[in-house]
């Protein structure tokens, strides 16, 4: 799944360095220049010259990007010349680079052009940078309306479209969208509740992934292939914890974001996330009733080979709740 090439690893090196540079430096130059070696460094790693796809996906993926670091070089001269707060246009330019709505065309597309393993870092590693920046900028309503307009129509947006989907790929593309409202929700909140939200969301998502990849699934009729009852299981488990449902592991930081926002009072934001959560469950649901209920003769070849790697076992940590039910409630 992972390519071990020197050169992947050494790109791959320089994308973290640069998510370091951006989330620590005390200036905006040195966080654009971070966010700038990031850019750099995860295209090769997505781009293949044995895959058009991919290429198509690592071009619209620059052409994105680069608007968004001219909109933040942008918004430094109007600080300059115009003496206003550029923080609503970083804001805005952030919002484009992780692909939050309403500037989110871009994502589903490119989702569909990687592999397996990119798509993991396009979910979750990607979008720590531009979402902490976006923290830096609430010092004023405006930018806080923002965070909470673009929250729920991320939720919305990433809920009703994947209703209508059936790759695999842009379903999981529109539920990282509906995720994107939950962690603006909880980047605005605290800082520690987005890490634990984002460290939980990478690890669900790296489960889910891993079964897709490991039985060859990128369409919604392929989920009648599996044929193994463990994956059938570990499948059912994944797909629930990444819609949230209790008392999976994916339930524990949308617990901490609903009640931190019913202690702020915070109804009116809180009731789209929690109504979007209920759509994004129908077509987990759907997928889950495929896997469950049917069945395809038709298998050409097993996928046993691959059901025996140690990273497949890494679904059973959406099961750590129901071992021990007290750590869902740590918090409080």
């Amino acid at each position: 799944m992972l390519n071990s090439n020197p050169s992947r690893i050494m790109f791959g090196l320089s994308l973290t360095l640069g998510i370091i540079i951006a989330t620590s430096s005390n200036s905006w130059f040195t966080s654009w220049l971070g966010l700038e070696l990031n850019l750099l460094s995860f295209i090769p790693i997505i781009s293949s010259s044995f895959n058009s796809y991919s290429s198509e996906a690592a071009l619209k993926y620059f052409l994105i990007q680069a608007l968004g670091s001219t909109i933040i070089l942008i918004s430094a001269t109007s600080m300059w010349l115009f003496m206003i707060s550029p923080n609503s246009l970083i804001l805005a330019a952030l919002f484009l680079k992780m692909g939050a709505a309403p500037v989110h065309f871009w994502f589903p597309p490119i989702m569909q052009g990687v592999s397996w393993a990119h798509c993991i870092i396009l979910m979750a590693p990607q979008k720590i940078a531009p979402l902490v920046l976006a923290s830096y900028t609430i010092t004023s309503p405006i930018p806080c309306y923002m965070i909470q307009t673009s929250s729920i129509l991320s939720a919305l947006v990433g809920a009703i479209g994947g209703l209508n989907q059936t790759l695999l790929r842009k379903i999981l593309a529109y539920s990282s969208i509906n995720h994107m409202g939950w962690m603006l929700a909880a980047i605005s909140l605290s800082s520690n509740m987005f890490f634990t939200y984002i460290l939980i969301y990478s690890i669900v998502t790296t489960s889910v992934v891993f079964l897709l990849y490991s039985n060859q699934i990128f369409h919604f009729k392929q989920m009648s292939s599996i044929s193994n009852t463990k994956a059938k299981t570990l499948s059912f488990m994944a797909l629930f914890s990444l819609g949230g449902l209790p008392p999976f592991l994916g339930f524990i930081p949308k617990l901490l974001v609903i009640n931190s926002l019913t202690s702020a009072n915070q109804f009116l934001w809180l009731t789209p996330l929690l109504l979007s959560s209920q759509i994004t469950l129908f077509y987990y649901t759907r997928i889950i009733l495929t896997t469950l209920t049917l069945h395809s003769p038709k298998v050409k070849t097993p996928v046993n080979n691959k059901m025996k790697s140690p990273l497949y076992t890494l679904s059973f940590i959406n099961f750590t709740p129901l071992l021990f039910p007290l750590m869902s409630f740590y918090q409080f």
